[in-house]
């Protein structure tokens, strides 16, 4: 199953994804804490809500996750072009839900940066709270899957040796369109393609089977030392390819499209636009 969080006529809902309609789940506004596995799995859904999904507006497919844990260095092909050691622990930082868009909100290039770059990524949204789950049973604390493009902001990133500032941009992350529930992907999301374009040229193409720490052990890694709750995010890494690491550089600027595809989940495309900078008190 596929859903969505959406608005319709400035309303926040969220819905079951049938064909190219959207049915509400009745009395549920978004997707996140009110949606856990149980409520996925046996939807209360409105049929007289049913709307066509070309006439709503879709937000972050959870759009205010309590927590949203990122994964640096997952891919062996990201961690050589950037001449690193491979990390033996995952490499984890954060972001807040100001900075999720949703799949058809545009990417926006910040006035105070130059090197605004790509990270094509699954992401995984948890259905079910966790604490100390196993490795072994960390999938079934999944309530599925969706698309993520980590836009960094590379001079900002890289002022200090913590990442904070060039990657919790405001307004900078889209996830989406849709969550996949886990039953549909099921054992292939330790194989699913990866790819991401820019202007119809392909700059990423790898799969997760390719990932150093796999979905099992992020989920478990993570839940460690933080409870995992409904609603919770974690972005699982980029593949090579970055721009920041080729040469020459490549960048993101207004009137670019960058489309990211993973098998399964569909395509999360986003036009990018300038942001006009202003002072908000």
């Amino acid at each position: 199953m596929r859903y969505v969080s959406y608005w319709q006529d400035g309303t926040p809902r969220a819905g079951l994804v049938d064909g190219d309609d959207i049915v509400p789940l009745r009395g549920v506004t978004a997707l996140g804490r009110d949606t856990p596995n149980e409520v996925l799995a046996e939807p209360d859904l409105d049929e007289s809500g049913r709307v066509p999904l070309a006439e709503v507006t879709l937000r972050p497919v959870v759009p205010e996750p309590q927590k949203i844990f990122c994964v640096g260095l997952n891919y062996r092909s990201h961690v050589t072009e950037t001449k690193r050691d491979l990390p033996t622990y995952p490499v984890l930082f954060t972001k807040f839900p100001t900075s999720l868009i949703g799949a058809h909100e545009p990417i926006l290039v910040p006035a105070e940066s130059t090197q605004v770059d790509y990270e094509a990524e699954l992401a995984v949204v948890i259905g079910k709270r966790a604490r100390r789950v196993t490795r072994a049973d960390a999938l079934g604390v999944v309530a599925g899957y969706t698309i993520a493009n980590d836009v960094t902001m590379r001079d900002y990133q890289y002022k200090t040796h913590q990442w904070l500032q060039g990657k919790a941009w405001d307004a900078s992350t889209p996830l989406g369109p849709w969550l996949v529930t886990a039953d549909e992907i099921g054992d292939r999301v330790g194989r699913l393609a990866v790819t991401l374009s820019l202007n119809g040229e392909v700059l990423q193409s790898s799969d997760t089977s390719r990932l150093i720490f796999d979905i099992p052990t992020l989920v478990s890694t993570v839940s460690e030392f933080t409870t995992l709750l409904p609603g919770d995010v974690i972005l699982t890494g980029t593949p090579g390819g970055v721009g920041f690491r080729r040469d020459p550089q490549v960048f993101l600027n207004p009137g670019d499209r960058v489309v990211v595809t993973i098998d399964g989940l569909g395509e999360l495309a986003s036009e990018v636009r300038a942001e006009e900078a202003t002072s908000r008190a």
